[in-house]
């Protein structure tokens, strides 16, 4: 049985509904480090321990968390762990998948190729160890040089830094877009990173997302691949910007001068 932990109004997850959900049924629980829709941090070191303690193995979606803050998979506790590259400045199509070694080495690999295997026979094959096993065939190389690169690039800067850069992008978008009338942020105000997801009132996202291309604003819009989450939201979708390290003050206020041609494209009176 599939079950969802219940959200807060402000679209944060608390320990207390963990508890409520998680139970020594559960096999499996998975977790966003940090909504790609929200931008909330969610706990995922309490949420390990309740896992844990039930007898549950914790999976982590890492994209959203891995290029906007330091993070310390041991501390967290997480049995699974995953990233993407492309999030944070490196190429596409590669990624990363942390795992416990004891996990990993007890796990049967799901694809096959050359430098997997340690004895290949017509009806039984047997593998090698980590993580040879999970690397079968040739892997993308050029792909990989690219991520280490993106990634030495980030820690030169320092993920505290970019933390705290990001957060405070975000926190300054919130307070201008809260002078505008008419428009709706989601999510908490407080414990976010670099992401602010809203929607101008009676103007569709796509259309929004439209204007603001035409001024040189890049947002993304749609369903952020969040379809129940856009449900919960009572939305069709949603207008989202995110900021990172190579954003400014000013990228932001260039935002809100795009939303205001927005709303006046639109009919509405700019409050």
């Amino acid at each position: 049985m599939l079950k969802y932990i219940p959200l807060q109004q402000d679209g944060s997850v608390s320990v207390e509904n963990v508890e409520k959900t998680i139970t020594d049924r559960t096999k499996i629980v998975s977790i966003a480090y940090v909504s790609n829709v929200l931008g909330v941090v969610n706990p995922v070191k309490e949420i390990a321990e309740i896992a844990h303690r039930h007898g549950a193995k914790l999976v982590v979606d890492g994209a959203q968390s891995t290029p906007h803050m330091k993070v310390d998979v041991q501390a967290l506790d997480c049995d699974f762990y995953a990233l993407s590259g492309h999030k944070m400045c490196g190429p596409t199509g590669i990624g990363a998948l942390y795992g416990k070694k004891e996990l990993l080495q007890e796990m049967e690999p799901i694809e096959f190729g050359g430098e997997m295997i340690d004895h290949v026979g017509l009806y039984d094959s047997t593998w090698k160890d980590l993580p040879w096993k999970f690397e079968g065939g040739t892997p993308i190389i050029a792909g990989a040089v690219g991520l280490g690169a993106a990634i030495d690039f980030l820690e030169s800067i320092g993920m505290d830094n970019i933390d705290k850069h990001d957060r405070k992008l975000a926190a300054y978008a919130i307070e201008r877009m809260q002078e505008i009338d008419g428009l709706s942020i989601y999510g908490p105000l407080e414990n976010r990173t670099g992401i602010v997801t809203f929607n101008l009132d009676d103007v569709h996202p796509h259309d929004v997302a439209t204007v603001l291309d035409a001024e040189g604003v890049a947002v993304r819009a749609g369903h952020h691949c969040c379809q129940p989450l856009m449900r919960w939201l009572n939305v069709t979708a949603t207008a989202r910007a995110s900021f990172y390290l190579y954003n400014t003050e000013e990228d932001v206020d260039r935002l809100i001068a795009s939303l205001l041609k927005a709303k006046e494209y639109f009919g509405y009176a700019i409050g």
